[in-house]
């Protein structure tokens, strides 16, 4: 009787110590985004000219997302990122967010960091924005995150004074800060001041985008001396524009920028070995869900100094050079150290992902358009692709267009030449898993899948709002930059209640009667 007691004992001490059903403590969620970096720099992909021992470190640590998407430029990556839906709904697609652009998304979308807050969690964004800047409803503060410390441009410089066409660009909450030192050093800085001051009670979500490496290039010296006899004997990039930036390059016997390039990507992964330090001495590290990847592949034309061989082309455009990137998960309490999954991610698909992961409820009142890829990273299960991804670049030149849809077998690539009277459209047909490099076209053989697949990008191509972003790099006649962006943005309390109709859409006055129309935003 006694030892039936004691077993009686034992089991309600266990029943209470872990009930059953009892929620798992909630990750924290570190999200570090690279801006160009090249499928070939990092150590893990076997580069051995530029040192990257803190994403080697979360290579060994964690799993490699070796099928990792983003659309080819910077702006429409961090719209899928963001919001899990297609950027091609969202207006933003074909170029990125220029300083004159008055665009972003639209407030009635629904930001990652929203849901994750909604749950309890502390959020920030520490670096680049670079997804609405002309009015106060684009602006970070009101897309769900309590803490921005950084810029809401691209291009701002690697050293003070951080601005862009000559306006300041440097803030914390909406405020112009003065902090001095190198930008990405400073990013790192400040994401580890924010986590040891957060509320140790509450998870966090912590957003990190750098500049880096991300052109106009620049390094500390000790950087710069480090990588000055560097070679830059970069095989071709099997892209003509691409290839020819550097042949032109060369016969204008000007330097190569490939060290300075290597300086920045080391400069950036000591930042992130900094607040991974920090999360190691803060004890929450195996706790945190650290997710890295860049926006796009490597700037690999001339100026730009990547290297993403042997994946084809790079920045811009739609081979896998420009859509691939570098991506990695770590989450030691539940990732598998060292794997490497092989089924197709995208920038869509990290909401959905990370929501299912953290147990968090997705708080989007409109379809996604990714797709949570968590149980293959956690379970290692295939998930096929059988419906297409799309993905379009109409940067740097207006006119230019290239375009790509593809899945598991299949993937189309298209250049788009448009003139005044006609456009030449040139087709790149490649079975994607056998040749990942894209050496193959066969288009010619299989004119039947090129004209389905061709027909599908078309149709896709018609969900673009009219308004929506194209190549503009130079600004409207006489426009003027604000001497201070952190002003820029037009106050709630300045803003109508609702969007505008546009100029087909008249309310009813006395003196004129009602067009009928109403306002319409993308379903």
């Amino acid at each position: 009787m006694r030892s039936a007691g004691v077993l009686l004992c034992l089991a309600a001490l266990i029943c209470s110590a872990a009930p059953s059903g009892a929620a798992p403590e909630r990750p924290n969620v570190v999200i570090f985004l690279a801006d160009d970096l090249g499928w070939a720099d990092v150590g893990f992909h076997g580069n051995t000219q530029i040192d990257t021992p803190s994403l080697d470190r979360l290579a060994r640590e964690g799993m490699e997302l070796s099928r990792f998407y983003t659309t080819p430029i910077c702006s429409p990556t961090r719209a899928a990122l963001m919001t899990g839906r297609d950027p091609i709904r969202l207006g933003v697609v074909y170029a990125v967010l220029l300083p004159w652009t008055n665009a972003g998304i639209h407030p009635d979308e629904h930001f990652m960091p929203q849901s994750f807050r909604s749950a309890g969690y502390q959020t920030a964004l520490v670096g680049k924005w670079h997804l609405g800047h002309a009015q106060q409803t684009y602006h970070p503060n009101e897309r769900g995150f309590e803490h921005f410390y950084g810029h809401l441009h691209t291009e701002v410089g690697y050293f003070p004074p951080f601005s862009n066409q000559g306006g300041k660009d440097f803030q914390r909450n909406g405020v112009s800060i003065d902090d001095e030192g190198y930008e990405t050093f400073l990013l790192a800085d400040e994401a580890s001041r924010w986590i040891r001051a957060r509320d140790k009670e509450k998870p966090f979500f912590l957003y990190m985008p750098f500049i880096a490496p991300h052109t106009p290039l620049d390094a500390p010296d000790d950087l710069k001396a480090k990588y000055a006899d560097m070679d830059d004997d970069l095989e071709p990039a099997r892209s003509k524009n691409t290839d020819q930036t550097r042949r032109i390059s060369k016969l204008m016997l000007r330097p190569s920028v490939r060290p300075l390039y290597a300086a920045v990507v080391d400069g950036m992964d000591q930042a992130i070995g900094r607040v991974l330090d920090t999360l190691d001495a803060e004890g929450l590290a195996e706790n945190t869900i650290v997710l890295f990847f860049s926006d796009n592949g490597g700037a690999a034309y001339a100026p730009g100094g990547a290297d993403n061989v042997p994946l084809r082309g790079g920045k811009g455009e739609t081979f896998e050079g420009g859509i691939r990137v570098v991506s990695i998960m770590r989450w030691p309490d539940r990732i598998q150290a060292g794997a490497k999954m092989d089924s197709i991610m995208s920038a869509m698909d990290v909401f959905p992902t990370l929501a299912e992961a953290a147990h968090v409820e997705a708080g989007n009142t409109r379809k996604l358009d990714g797709r949570s890829l968590w149980p293959a990273i956690a379970e290692g299960k295939r998930i096929p692709r059988k419906e297409y991804l799309y993905f379009a670049s109409e940067t740097p030149i207006r006119g230019s267009f290239m375009l790509t849809a593809f899945n598991d077998e299949w993937k189309l690539v298209q250049q788009v030449e448009q003139g005044l009277l006609a456009a030449d459209v040139t087709n790149y047909l490649f079975r994607i898993t056998d040749d990942p490099n894209e050496y193959n076209n066969l288009a010619e053989e299989h004119p039947d899948v090129v004209a389905d697949m061709a027909a599908a990008i078309h149709r896709w191509r018609t969900l673009y709002p009219v308004s929506g972003t194209r190549s503009e790099l130079m600004p409207p006649p006489g426009w003027r930059a604000p001497k201070d962006w952190a002003d820029y943005p037009i106050p709630l309390d300045d803003l109508h209640d609702e969007p505008a109709p546009g100029m087909p859409c008249r309310p009813r006055t006395p003196y004129a009667p009602s067009t009928g129309c109403t306002a319409r935003t993308a379903a």
